[in-house]
């Protein structure tokens, strides 16, 4: 239990020293106990944000009995109120000034007019405080705060509370209790960030998500990263599978079909990412709790996190050149079809793919890194964007991918009737006419493998985007008392995100790349293969 300073003052008797040393380690215990204030003195519950009787005992036996919160100091309730008023204790326990206790309780706890206007102290007031009490406050060490600075309230010299206020509040014939208002959301202390990173949550600066995932139970989330860690395995293991099938014989891929190997090294290197994550688990996804300074575990933004930058660098950038190098793909089929191109003279356009297949993702990824706007996902380990932020997720997801889709279909459409007029305009033999229609029937298996998952993820994509606010909006509702935060106003909907969703989604997201396999499954595969492992064994 703290020292009652009272106890120290009852007796006339005991030297000024004493009263002091006995001030100074009250405050002491109770800054690191926490029991500085009694219980009774520092709000209960959540109070709703209305009008509301004032607990602090510190602002008992005032003109008014009734205040509003958040305060003039941005604290979220009278508990708050009451811990950022304790180094303030040893001086008003010791009078150093008798304005003292009226300026604090007319920022920590100020009087509630009507429809919650609040009114400044008068400047006046302020500088008698600081001044009676500037050395004592030297002698404690404790700082004038600088939202507390005197030249930011009115130049005047009137008692607070001023008659004004104290005649609209009694004349008000609205019940205090009913006065309430929309706050927005107000970032926790457990979720705050030091200002230079950057950080943003819910339209709020220098915030973050809490972590583990704010939307799921642990269990969920166990469940979810080792779906997506076989997941991974698997898509990794059919991609390289189709590169290193490529490596044994690199002529056989040519243009128009050449863009299929490189659309599965893209996503050879996504699932690597994506295995990476499992393994890591949220140790790169989230950043660390501190529980000194009261933070608790958050999502991890911005750069500054350098293997979250490099996970979201190499995720993001071949996610976007996948969906390229597909596009790219239904290029050269268009121009072997319809224009009749050979494969030398849509090889002599490579240049010109790769430039825009590495060149556009490139462009994207650094125009993110420039903007900030990395964040980490504690479902899947890795780091990517879009994931908090919707405006983020409708450009540089949303768009990107809608317009591949589009441009894609309509060339492979394009493709597709043109090798159908020529197998029913030109007279083929028998052999070329059905290595015709097996071609066009891999075109379309591999079209319907690639884009039903891709589809599927921007359904996705395009859910989360509609349903993101009701969704923070609930958890905001849900957890506003556990952070002393004031609770939505008027709620008119609320849901929670399914799991299964995003395990959709991380599914399709990885299931997209598989697909280069059933191009490069044949007869001729697996005698090369054969082939490959029969001259090492003859060399050996």
């Amino acid at each position: 239990m703290c020292l009652s300073i009272r106890r120290c003052r009852r007796s006339d008797q005991l030297p000024l020293t004493y009263i002091y040393y006995c001030s100074f380690m009250s405050s002491l215990l109770c800054l690191f106990t926490g029991k500085a204030i009694p219980m009774e003195s520092a709000a209960g519950s959540h109070s709703m944000f209305t009008c509301e009787p004032i607990t602090l005992r510190m602002c008992q036996g005032l003109p008014y009995n009734s205040t509003f919160m958040p305060n003039l100091l941005n604290h979220y309730d009278q508990q708050t109120a009451a811990l950022a008023m304790e180094p303030f204790h040893p001086m008003v326990n010791l009078q150093c000034s008798s304005e003292l206790r009226m300026f604090l309780c007319a920022l920590y706890t100020p009087v509630c007019t009507e429809y919650g206007r609040m009114t400044l102290p008068c400047r006046r007031l302020c500088l008698r405080a600081k001044g009676d009490c500037y050395k004592l406050m030297d002698m404690f060490g404790v700082t004038w705060p600088e939202e507390m600075d005197c030249n930011r309230f009115p130049d005047c010299d009137e008692p607070y509370p001023r008659p004004a206020d104290l005649l609209s509040r009694s004349d008000s014939t609205e019940s205090p209790i009913s006065v309430q208002r929309d706050y927005g959301f107000w970032c926790p202390r457990e979720l705050k960030i030091d200002p230079d990173l950057g950080y943003t949550f819910l339209g709020v600066r220098d915030c973050s998500p809490p972590c583990p995932n704010m939307y799921f139970q642990r269990d969920e989330l166990v469940f979810a990263r080792y779906f997506i860690g076989v997941v991974s395995i698997v898509c990794l293991s059919a991609t390289l599978f189709t590169f290193l099938t490529f490596l044994i014989d690199v002529s056989r891929f040519r243009y128009p079909e050449r863009p299929i190997i490189f659309y599965a090294v893209c996503y050879m290197m996504v699932s690597l990412v994506f295995f990476l994550g499992f393994l890591l688990e949220d140790r790169v996804a989230c950043n660390a709790a501190s529980p000194g300074r009261f933070r608790a575990s958050t999502v991890t933004q911005g750069s500054h996190n350098k293997v979250c930058t490099l996970l979201f660098m190499v995720l993001y950038f071949f996610t976007m050149a996948g969906s390229v190098w597909w596009v790219i793909l239904t290029i050269t089929w268009f121009l072997a079809a319809v224009p009749k191109w050979g494969s030398e003279a849509i090889e002599k356009k490579a240049l010109l793919f790769h430039a825009c297949a590495w060149g556009l993702p490139g462009c994207l990824t650094v125009t993110l890194l420039a903007m900030n706007k990395i964040e980490g996902d504690s479902v899947s380990g890795v780091c990517f964007v879009g994931l908090y932020d919707r405006t983020a997720l409708r450009w540089f997801l949303l768009v990107p991918l809608g317009l591949d889709v589009l441009v894609g279909v309509a060339l492979l459409l394009a493709g597709i009737l043109a090798l159908n007029r020529v197998r029913m305009e030109i007279p083929l033999e028998k052999e070329n006419q059905d290595k015709l229609v097996k071609f066009m029937i891999r075109i379309g298996v591999f079209s319907v493998l690639y884009l039903v998952p891709l589809l599927t993820v921007i359904a996705c994509y395009l859910y989360e985007n509609s349903y993101r606010t009701v969704w923070e909006t609930t958890w905001v509702q849900e957890r506003c008392r556990e952070y002393h935060i004031p609770c939505p106003y008027q709620v008119e909907q609320t849901s929670r995100p399914n799991l299964s969703l995003f395990i959709i989604k991380y599914l399709m997201m990885l299931v997209v790349g598989i697909p280069s396999v059933f191009w490069v499954g044949s007869k001729k595969t697996c005698f090369e293969w054969a082939s490959f492992f029969h001259g090492h064994r003859r060399k050996e």
